[in-house]
Formats: C-alpha cells, sequence, structure tokens
C-alpha cells in the first residue's frame, strides 16, 4: 500500500514536431534527466490538440498533462500555438469545474535549443503533480 502512496505521478506531454519534441530530443542528448513517468507524444502541431484528447489522458489515468508548442509568433503552422493556448485555458477551467484540478494541465513554449527548459518543466510538473496527488478519475483504472 505503501507503493501506491508513493509511485511517480504519470504526465503525458503532447509536444509540438518542430520546437518542443526537439528540445526533448535535445534533453536526451544532452543526458540532462528528467522523470521517465513524462511520456513525450510528438504532434505536428499544438493546434492539434483537441480538448478530447486532454481529457482522454485524464481518463486513461494520466496524473497531469503538458502541451509544449512553439515560441510565441514562431509557430511552424503560424497560430497553431496560440489556438493550443486558448483549448488548454479553457480545459483548465472545465477541469476545475468536474473536480479535478486545473493546475494538471499547463502550456509551456519552448525553442528546439531549450532542451534544459524542457527537462525543467518536465521536473516543475512532477512536483506539481505530486503534491496534488493521484488523478482520481484514473483510480477505476489501475
Amino acid at each position: 500500500m505503501a507503493s501506491e502512496n508513493h509511485r511517480d505521478p504519470q504526465i503525458v506531454a503532447f509536444c509540438c514536431r518542430h520546437c518542443a519534441y526537439a528540445a526533448a530530443d535535445l534533453a536526451g542528448g544532452l543526458r540532462l534527466s528528467y522523470p521517465a513517468a513524462v511520456k513525450v507524444v510528438e504532434l505536428p502541431c499544438t493546434g492539434r490538440v483537441d480538448a478530447l484528447h486532454l481529457l482522454r489522458a485524464f481518463e486513461e489515468g494520466a496524473d497531469g498533462v503538458i502541451v509544449a508548442g512553439c515560441l510565441p509568433g514562431e509557430c511552424h503552422y503560424l497560430e497553431g500555438n496560440l489556438r493550443a493556448r486558448q483549448r488548454v485555458e479553457r480545459m483548465r477551467g472545465l477541469l476545475t469545474e468536474i473536480g479535478l484540478e486545473g493546475e494538471r494541465l499547463e502550456m509551456f513554449n519552448l525553442s528546439a535549443a531549450m532542451g534544459t527548459r524542457l527537462a525543467e518543466i518536465a521536473n516543475l510538473m512532477t512536483e506539481r503533480i505530486t503534491a496534488l496527488g493521484p488523478n482520481p478519475l484514473g483510480k477505476r483504472r489501475r
């Protein structure tokens, strides 16, 4: 029972191919450590992240979700990262309304050269989610 209380939080990181995923690749190349519980999902653009993707991640047991896209004004698909940020903000409010802390979902903007920042974000979110505890929606699936 103690191991269940001390398990690492499961975090899904939706990352755009051009910037955030490249930053994750750089972090790996630099051998920067960040929690293995952060699962990186490559997307063509964060603009492709739909509210249903975010909800499904929580429904499937993720304790936290990161959306990481290009820096503002640098999106390879013009405004995909801006649309993603709007969706994330709406979803944070919805999560709070349904009784799941909105802080479990966060969007970050990175360039491909920001591998160190990506590792910091992964550690920051892991600490935040650890403090919040396990996702109550995911308990039924464990």
